[in-house]
């Protein structure tokens, strides 16, 4: 436990190959089902403070209360995931906390002297934002927002991973717009 954020809720790992990502961490690793999205539908996306149109694929699924994901980027758009990248690394990009009061978390952080360097939104009140931390690759640190959809869809998903028999092991991201 941080005593700044709380738990880390999520491990972020960028991969080069999703689709080989979640086979090995399914078979091999028995984590699942994964929740794919091809292209996860980014708004608002700002990189050092200049706006891009990310192409990303994102594979949610958890282990315990840990939610796992792989990020594949599919395009050249400026992004943290592209620098570690190109920088010769794959594997955990980040760690993640999650929040149901952002704004008051966001203040707080930047208080701190926490600088962001990448964010946007994934559905109503699913704002994340990712700041500069990576001293060693692997300790950027995000604060996400859970207090819409996007959190009753870490819900189903953590959900799933109860129990998984092994079956069915990629699934498609639930709409958010019915969450």
């Amino acid at each position: 436990m941080s005593r700044f954020f709380g738990q880390i809720r999520q491990a972020g790992y960028v991969v080069r190959d999703i689709e080989a990502a979640m086979d090995h961490w399914s078979r091999t690793l028995g984590i699942g089902p994964w929740f794919y999205n091809e292209r996860v539908p980014i708004r608002n996306y700002t990189y050092r403070g200049e706006a891009y149109e990310v192409h990303n694929s994102v594979a949610l699924a958890n282990s315990g209360p840990l939610q796992m994901e792989l990020i594949q980027t599919r395009n050249d758009a400026p992004s943290m995931y592209r620098d570690f990248l190109q920088a010769g690394n794959t594997g955990l990009q980040h760690v993640a906390y999650w929040t149901e009061d952002y704004d008051a978390d966001l203040e707080r952080l930047l208080g701190q002297g926490f600088k962001p360097v990448m964010s946007g939104e994934v559905g109503e009140k699913g704002r994340f934002i990712y700041f500069d931390t990576e001293y060693h690759p692997g300790t950027v640190i995000e604060l996400s927002e859970v207090a819409g959809p996007k959190g009753r869809m870490f819900d189903l998903i953590r959900e799933a991973s109860t129990g998984w028999d092994g079956s069915d092991p990629v699934r498609p991201f639930p709409d958010l717009s019915r969450l």
